[in-house]
């Protein structure tokens, strides 16, 4: 068989195989939340991990999901759409929990406001209105990256499950290098209860949110294949 033929339907077959897309989407919807513990733990600057990964793997991941739309793994665009609406609304559920904790004192800092400072590398200079606002924009992309990973990686799970992996991402935040450069220790131990039960109740409002949407999203899709008009042959 021609080499041309030949590289067609493999490539039809990649497409055709749903879990290896699925885990390379997941892949590299995973590069921008792990970018800022990453430069925690001293790997690098989240400054440059900006140019060298964040904005590489987004640009990816919406390049990837325009040809998947028109192709036989469209299930898997509309995946990646619901997946990070549900994230970025479900973020201000999170949001809403965090801010109140850090006007009560709860938290030790404004974490999106030391993201910014971080992306736009001027710690030492303090926080503009760009910086906040990227601080922002990274930590939406950020819920919107989680929840493409949820929608893309539950598979048949019900939507509740987005609950315990909201725990599970806060969990996670509590063990992370985050909360070491934070200087409040794991789980906050050096700052008081009030932090991890913050961080806690946060991502569950985070998670419920998520599962909420989603839920939301399905019902619509079902009742569009209800209402879509069946195609007569003659």
């Amino acid at each position: 068989m021609p080499p041309g033929p030949v590289l067609e339907s493999a490539m039809k077959n990649i497409i055709q195989t749903d879990l290896p897309l699925r885990g390379l989407l997941i892949g590299v919807a995973a590069i921008a939340p792990i970018a800022f513990p990453a430069a925690q733990a001293g790997y690098s600057t989240l400054h440059d991990l900006a140019f060298l990964a964040i904005i590489p793997a987004a640009m990816l991941l919406i390049g990837a999901w325009a040809p998947l739309r028109k192709s036989s793994a469209a299930g898997l665009a509309a995946l990646i759409r619901d997946g990070a609406v549900a994230g970025a609304l479900a973020t201000v559920a999170l949001e809403a929990v965090r801010y109140s904790g850090f006007r009560m004192g709860f938290m030790p800092g404004d974490l999106p406001e030391l993201m910014g400072v971080l992306l736009f590398d001027r710690f030492a200079l303090g926080p503009t209105a760009a910086s906040a606002l990227g601080g922002f924009a990274y930590h939406f992309w950020n819920g919107a990256c989680f929840g493409i990973i949820f929608a893309l990686g539950r598979f048949n799970l019900p939507v509740w499950w987005a609950v315990p992996y909201g725990a599970a991402l806060g969990v996670g935040f509590l063990i992370s290098p985050v909360v070491q450069g934070l200087g409040v220790g794991i789980f906050g131990v050096n700052f008081g209860w009030q932090f991890a039960a913050t961080v806690l109740t946060a991502h569950l409002a985070f998670g419920a949110v998520m599962a909420v949407m989603l839920r939301r999203n399905q019902g619509c899709q079902a009742e569009s294949a209800v209402m879509r008009p069946a195609v007569v042959v003659r």
